[in-house]
Order: C-alpha cells, then sequence, then structure tokens
C-alpha cells in the first residue's frame, strides 16, 4: 500500500512521513508532492490539501483528516465524491481540547485578562467573582470534543449547558436540541465555548444576532474554526460592551496576518490553533490503526459522515 501526506508545511510532512513509515512497516509512505506515479497511491494522509491534490490519484481507496474536522478536505471543489473519509480522533486529542476550554473558561471566569492588566499598571487590584456554580457556561457542538469539553466543565462545578443539532444527554449538563431552541441555551449564558463543526448551516453562526442574545458582557471562546465567526460582528459587539473578552484559536485565514487587529486588541487572546493540536507521535499511531482497519475491512470506527460535514 502507498500513502501520500501533506501538510502546507514541507518540514511538517517530512515528519509525518517519517512517523508513518515507521508505523506502517511494508507499506509506502511519501510526501504528496514527491509521488511520481498517481496511479499507485491508495490513501492520502492530508490538512488543507489544495484543489486537485486528491482528485490527481485514481485508485485512492479512502482520505485521512489530519484531525477531527474534515472541512478543509471537503473545500476542495474536485474531491471525488464517493471517497471515504475518516477523522482523526482519540484520547489524547480529546484531552488536549478539555484541558484548552478548562483554561481559557477558567481565564474568563476569574477575569484573568483584567488582573494581568493591573499587574502592568502596578494596580492592587482585587478582582471577584461568583463561584463557578452560579456562573452560566454553554459548549455549542456535543460531540466527542464538545461532550468531554462539557463534562469537565461541569466537573468544575459550572452551570453547562450544551446545544447540538440532534438530542444529547450528557451527566451533569443541561442539553438543547435543535434550532428552536437555541434562544433557551443563549439566554443569560455568561462565557461561550464553540465547538461547532464547520457546515453550511453553522458557517457565520457566531454573529451579532447571536451576541445580543448572550448575558451582557459575556465571554466568548472560538476553539472550532475560523469561518464560524464574523469577525466584524465580534470587534463591534467587543466595542459596544456586549462582549467583554474573547479568546480566539482559530480564524478565516491562518496563520493569522499580522495587520488583523485581532492581534493587538486588549479584550481578545489569540492562540495559534493549538486548542487539540495534533503531533506526529500520538496522530501517527490513531492514523497508522486506521488505515491497517481499513485495508482489511474496508472501513474503520472514524469515517465521517461527507452529506453531515463531520
Amino acid at each position: 500500500m502507498t500513502v501520500a501526506v501533506y501538510l502546507p508545511l514541507e518540514d511538517k510532512t517530512q515528519w509525518w512521513v517519517d512517523m508513518l513509515a515507521d508505523l506502517l512497516p511494508g507499506w509506502t509512505v511519501k510526501a504528496l508532492d514527491a509521488v511520481t506515479d498517481p496511479s499507485d497511491v491508495h490513501y492520502a494522509v492530508v490538512w488543507r490539501p489544495r484543489t486537485g491534490d486528491i482528485a490527481k490519484f485514481p485508485n485512492l481507496k479512502a482520505v485521512v483528516s489530519i484531525g477531527a474536522g474534515i472541512d478543509h478536505v471537503l473545500a476542495d471543489e474536485e474531491l471525488p465524491g464517493d471517497v471515504p473519509i475518516i477523522r482523526t480522533v482519540g484520547d489524547d486529542l480529546t484531552q488536549r481540547m478539555r484541558e484548552y476550554v478548562a483554561l481559557h473558561v477558567l481565564r474568563h471566569h476569574r477575569d484573568m485578562p483584567r488582573q494581568l492588566q493591573a499587574q502592568a499598571e502596578v494596580d492592587w487590584h482585587a478582582i471577584v467573582v461568583p463561584v463557578a456554580p452560579n456562573r452560566t457556561i454553554g459548549v455549542m457542538g456535543l460531540g466527542n470534543l464538545g461532550a468531554a469539553a462539557a463534562q469537565t466543565l461541569s466537573a468544575l462545578g459550572f452551570h453547562t449547558r450544551g446545544w447540538s443539532k440532534s438530542e444529547k444527554q450528557i451527566e451533569g449538563v443541561e442539553t438543547f436540541a435543535g434550532a428552536d431552541t437555541m434562544d433557551a441555551f443563549l439566554d443569560g449564558c455568561e462565557i461561550l465555548v464553540n465547538l461547532l463543526p464547520l457546515t453550511d448551516q453553522t458557517r457565520g453562526i457566531l454573529n451579532a444576532d447571536l451576541f445580543a442574545k448572550l448575558a451582557p458582557g459575556a465571554c466568548l471562546v472560538n476553539c472550532a474554526r475560523g469561518p464560524h465567526l464574523v469577525d466584524e460582528d465580534l470587534l463591534a459587539a467587543l466595542e459596544s460592551g456586549q462582549i467583554k473578552q474573547a479568546t480566539l484559536d482559530v480564524f478565516h485565514q491562518e496563520p493569522l496576518p499580522a495587520d488583523n487587529p485581532f492581534w493587538t486588541h486588549p479584550a481578545i487572546t489569540v492562540t495559534p490553533h493549538v486548542a487539540s493540536q495534533i503531533d506526529a507521535q500520538t496522530g501517527g499511531r490513531i492514523i497508522a490503526a486506521n488505515l491497517k482497519t481499513f485495508e482489511e475491512t474496508g472501513t474503520c470506527a472514524d469515517v465521517a459522515d461527507a452529506k453531515r460535514g463531520y
């Protein structure tokens, strides 16, 4: 079996090639751009492939997304419609997201940006906040990552809500399902965490209308996808005070351009898409196991539903 690997950064591609080659003895693993005969390739392991990258392989059995989301694969307008897409998920990735969400929800809960500002001003400024059970946190998206994040916040003592497209039951979390319940979910929410998949229905969902339904002075944590957010609406909501602070891990354009106002906005924390960043060692084991299973059985547990977008 031959595997072609592509990531936008050449050094990262080689990192993954070397890791997968060690984990798949007897298989051939190459950088996608080093493939000389496209008909030899049976699997493509990719992150943000370029338009046409996948279509060039006539004998492709499956595409593997280096990550839980598949929107970056579906963005290829020439993507063959009949090729299965395998997501990369696992306990390590879930743990990373739990850590990130807990960290930044607690930062906003305890108003650490204001505390750090006070330190810079040499100001002994004691900030008193409600205890966690008196703080309402909302998690949008209750898939593997969202459900785990919501459970973590609940375990910390927060009054935790979760919203998803379909009905979910999560211990310690008040759940809402479907578009008809969105307003009730948002009402009174003081910190909103977005972990929705990116689909046509969720693109631009973090907008002025949604912000207006949150508690005044709410905080936002977006660690799903950049196109969920209408950037101008967030800046306006921060200006008006409807949104107090925001943590953004994902953006319309990545890396985030140096002239983007998010970098220097005093109420915005920027992180470089690291909430649940996968490394080659962890991800390689997951991907290698999925490829072996798929080759043996024709499927695996992490095959995504391309029509739903996740």
